[in-house]
Order: C-alpha cells, then sequence, then structure tokens
C-alpha cells in the first residue's frame, strides 16, 4: 500500500513507523486515521517484523484528533435514530484503528517527544511500552472539548496508571510532562531528549528483535487476555497456547544456544 500520511522503514526485525503530518503536529485526519489501521495490519502480517516502533515525524508525537475532521463527525441522516447509528458505526470504527496496535501480534513500542494529546493518549495506550522525553506533554484534552474519551483511554489508561489518576487526568484535562508521565507508570522510561530517545527505544527494540519471536508474540498475547479475563480463564489460555506452540524449533535452538554458549538466532 502506498502511504501519503505515514512512513514505514523495516531493518533486521524492527519496523519504524512514523506519523508523517508534522506541520499538522501528526493530528489524526481522515487518511492518517485509514492508513494506521492498514500499516499495523501490514506489519503485523509480515514475518520479518519482530517489533514495531511507533513515533511522530517533527516536533510533536501526535497533537490527536484534527480539528477539521472532528467538525465533519455529526449526524447527517434527518432521522435522529439513523443519524446516531451512522455515529456510533464511525466511533466503533475509530476505536478499531486504535485496537490495531494493541491487536498487532508483536510488541509495539511508542515513542512519544513533543504533545502527546487525546487520541495521541489513546494510541499510545494501546501499544505495549512507552517511553517519552522529559518535556514530553501528555494531556487527556477531550473534557475541555465538552466531549466523553470515545476511543481507548478511558478503559485502557486505568489498567496502566490505575483509576484514581485517570479520573483526575480525564476529569482536569491537566497537561503531564514525560518526567511525571514515568513517576506514573504511564511510561517505562524518560530520556532528556529526542536523540537520547530514538537510541534509547532502538536498543530495546533490538533486544526485543533478538528473541524467540513465536514466544514473544505468545507472550503478548497471553498478558493482553490475562487483563481482561479471570485468573482461571487465563492461565486455560496459556495452556492452550503452550500445549500447541512449546515444542517448538525456537525452544531447540534456545536450548542449543545455551549449551554452545552462543547467541540464539531464530527464524522469522
Amino acid at each position: 500500500m502506498e502511504y501519503t500520511a505515514l512512513t514505514i522503514e523495516t531493518k533486521d526485525g524492527v519496523a519504524r513507523l512514523r506519523l508523517d503530518r508534522p506541520k499538522q503536529a501528526n493530528a489524526l485526519d481522515r487518511t492518517l486515521w485509514t492508513e494506521l489501521r492498514a500499516a499495523l495490519d501490514e506489519l503485523d502480517a509480515d514475518p520479518a517484523v519482530r517489533v514495531v516502533v511507533l513515533s511522530g515525524n517533527g516536533r510533536h508525537f501526535c497533537a490527536g484528533i484534527d480539528l477539521g475532521m472532528l467538525a465533519t463527525l455529526g449526524p447527517s441522516d434527518p432521522d435522529p435514530a439513523r443519524a446516531s447509528e451512522q455515529l456510533r458505526r464511525t466511533i466503533l470504527d475509530l476505536q478499531d484503528v486504535i485496537t490495531s496496535a494493541e491487536r498487532c501480534r508483536v510488541p509495539v513500542i511508542a515513542a512519544v517527544h513533543g504533545a502527546c494529546v487525546g487520541a495521541g493518549i489513546d494510541l499510545a495506550t494501546a501499544c505495549d511500552l512507552r517511553y517519552a522525553t522529559a518535556d514530553a506533554s501528555f494531556v487527556v484534552k477531550e473534557i475541555d472539548m465538552a466531549v466523553v474519551a470515545d476511543v481507548g483511554t478511558l478503559q485502557r489508561l486505568p489498567k496502566i496508571v490505575g483509576e484514581g489518576v485517570t479520573r483526575e487526568l480525564a476529569y482536569t484535562g491537566r497537561a503531564v510532562s514525560g518526567t511525571e508521565a514515568h513517576a506514573l507508570r504511564l511510561v517505562n522510561g524518560v530520556f532528556d531528549d529526542v536523540d537520547a530517545l530514538t537510541a534509547g527505544v532502538d536498543e530495546v527494540a533490538a533486544q526485543l528483535a533478538a528473541k524467540s519471536p513465536l514466544a514473544l508474540r505468545g507472550t503478548k498475547h497471553a498478558i493482553t487476555y490475562a487483563r481482561d479475563h479471570t485468573v482461571a480463564d487465563a492461565l486455560d489460555q496459556v495452556a492452550t497456547w503452550n500445549a500447541g506452540t512449546l515444542a517448538s524449533a525456537d525452544l531447540q535452538e534456545a536450548v542449543a544456544a545455551a549449551t554452545e554458549r552462543r547467541a540464539a538466532v531464530y527464524r522469522d
């Protein structure tokens, strides 16, 4: 697929996916919404991709939904019921775009600098890991636009930082720096500047790309499944997964590498 609002570069098992509307602070317009899901689905299907690093070109990670697009989301059918149904379908579709990062089988790492606002936080919280610059700015902005955040933040953020912190951020709409986000456990690590962020995230991505791809995908699935199910259900799920995948070529390679005291090399 030809992309106009984002770029993809894949090397050594790491796909670098960059939002590419720098003049608009990478605000998500209709094109970027469409391309983001297509890109994540494409990377999910590519066996050569073991890790995805998601970032933004320019000064910001993502300024949220494009205001021009937001203005067009109102009802268009004269029948209120049909208009409501249309709007609900649109919201569900936008939710699915964000969920594509969570649905992607391989780990997705968000590298956040500058503004991460509104839908930008929706996107970041759908990623597996988040890293930021100290001066990044996280804002759950929807309350100040007189709307309820509806594409993922209110559902995923409490699982990351807890209910109390989520309520405060969602009710007040206040900005949280990268440093505070780290203290709140919203991000896994914080860096002094963009160059340090890029280098640090690249190091993490390289470490993950060297792991067994099959085990990494299974681990992501098990953690996500456990988050949304009972312990008993999650134990049953991981038992089923390992029953089908434990006797893998990756396990044989891991044992051989440990015995021979060398780095393991796994197939895609």
